[in-house]
């Protein structure tokens, strides 16, 4: 088992946001987005085909601007936390997540990865095998079409920035449902705003596009973060944080381009042990201590042996696929 100590004591120094790493990380990834969605619009009367293909670099930096308001919500974007929440509601709107709800969500998330006791809200469904067999026949269906690859990853990806973020959960708090009101509302409004600007149909032919594929690799990155082969899960009497942490997150190891777009977030790995570090310092952190160089990184092409992947055999030790 790794030190809790010495942990803690090698994060603590990447733990400081810096204000002109912060403000530049805005700069290039708002000012390109709002640039990619112009391009768009200017497509439109040429070909749609090209609308699309645009729509890829915009999804990209959507999904950057998402990791912003992902470190506004572990307060590790900037040191003031009146600065993190303001800038976590704007990206919020942008990204169509109620910032306060996801940051109360993700943060059950992080305190019950791995722990089979307390799966919280904000993490993939992943029952065991006995509680795949012990369900009813309706029950299991559920679950398959829940955990099917082609349904995930499109239409459930989709669903859930468009339709679930828009809606309250039975464990919000009063702040809680007043940023699902007011991203709503924001939302509705600057769609409005914009289609009075280009027309309603030229604002759903691009931002449709880009939201979909913004959530479709959003999700595929966030199932992989927990959902591998030899990923830790545990009892919650032998749950433990720094295993939950090194074992049970993943190291995916993507191309340089994507881990630029995906904001580092492949360091799952430290991200998970210390949520406090700022995302552009995560890759430097792992590169400077051999102690996350020995987790074992998922690769473009290992990751795809997740699809197998549908309950955990506590027998095992494992996630398995259907018996």
């Amino acid at each position: 088992m790794v030190d809790k100590k010495t942990v803690n004591a090698i994060v603590s120094r990447y733990q400081k946001p810096d204000l002109k790493r912060c403000i530049w990380q805005m700069v290039d990834s708002f000012v390109p987005y709002l640039l990619s969605w112009y391009l768009m619009y200017l497509s439109l009367s040429v070909s749609y085909w090209l609308t699309l293909v645009l729509a890829l670099p915009a999804a990209g930096f959507l999904i950057r601007i998402f990791i912003i308001f992902h470190d506004c919500g572990h307060g590790s974007f900037f040191k003031s936390s009146r600065a993190n929440h303001f800038l976590g509601m704007i990206t919020g709107i942008l990204a169509f997540t109620p910032y306060y709800e996801w940051r109360h969500n993700h943060a059950i998330h992080h305190a019950t990865a791995g722990d089979l006791d307390k799966v919280g809200p904000g993490s993939v469904l992943t029952l065991t095998v006995e509680q795949y067999k012990n369900a009813s026949t309706w029950g299991k269906i559920k679950y398959r079409i829940y955990r099917n690859p082609l349904i995930m990853f499109t239409i459930g990806a989709l669903l859930n920035f468009l339709v679930i973020h828009r809606f309250t959960s039975s464990i919000s708090n009063k702040k809680d449902r007043q940023s699902v009101h007011l991203t709503n509302f924001a939302v509705v409004g600057l769609a409005v705003l914009l289609s009075l600007l280009m027309g309603f149909k030229a604002f759903l032919l691009i931002q449709l596009p880009i939201i979909a594929f913004a959530s479709i690799f959003g999700v595929w990155l966030f199932y992989l973060q927990h959902q591998f082969e030899g990923v830790y899960w545990a009892r919650h009497d032998k749950w433990d944080r720094i295993d939950a942490a090194l074992k049970g997150s993943s190291f995916y190891k993507l191309p340089k381009v994507l881990q630029w777009f995906s904001g580092n977030i492949g360091f799952h790995h430290i991200h998970h042990l210390s949520p406090g570090i700022p995302n552009y310092y995560l890759e430097k952190c792992h590169k400077e201590n051999p102690i996350f160089q020995a987790v074992k990184p998922i690769t473009m092409f290992s990751a795809f042996k997740s699809f197998s992947l549908r309950l955990y055999d506590e027998a095992a030790g494992k996630l398995v696929g259907y018996p």
